[in-house]
């Protein structure tokens, strides 16, 4: 069975950190491309982040390029998303998401090309 599972949500004064995790079972966690996308309220779920299988290409959205730091660690089948100087802007439910890549591609930031999902951990940036 296919889990995804966030952790590491929380609230936090705007400047601060957060890290939030994602531990992977039930498939091969160093064959897929890995990501975060993020939803805020009324708004459509946002790509914020993704991470090649091999770790050796990553890609952020606009929005936190400079401030979000994407990795894993394919030992211990976990996703990790570093989270620095959030703003209220960036509160929202924070979900991790594994593709599959076809050869040739290493990452996507389209959400439908995902097979597999969490249930999302909240982030709520305070001022």
């Amino acid at each position: 069975q296919v889990k995804l599972v966030e952790s590491g949500g929380g609230l936090v004064q705007v400047g601060g950190s957060l890290r939030l995790s994602c531990a992977a079972s039930g498939f091969t966690f160093s064959d897929y491309a890995m990501a975060w996308f993020r939803r805020a309220p009324g708004q459509e779920r946002e790509f914020v982040a993704a991470l090649s299988r091999d770790d050796d290409f990553q890609y952020y959205g606009d929005s936190v390029l400079g401030r979000f730091t994407i990795s894993r660690d394919n030992n211990k089948n976990t996703l990790y998303l570093q989270m620095t100087k959030l703003n209220p802007a960036d509160s929202a439910v924070y979900y991790c998401a594994a593709d599959l890549p076809p050869p040739g591609r290493r990452i996507t930031t389209g959400e439908h090309e995902y097979e597999y999902w969490g249930q999302g951990a909240q982030v709520t940036v305070s001022t």
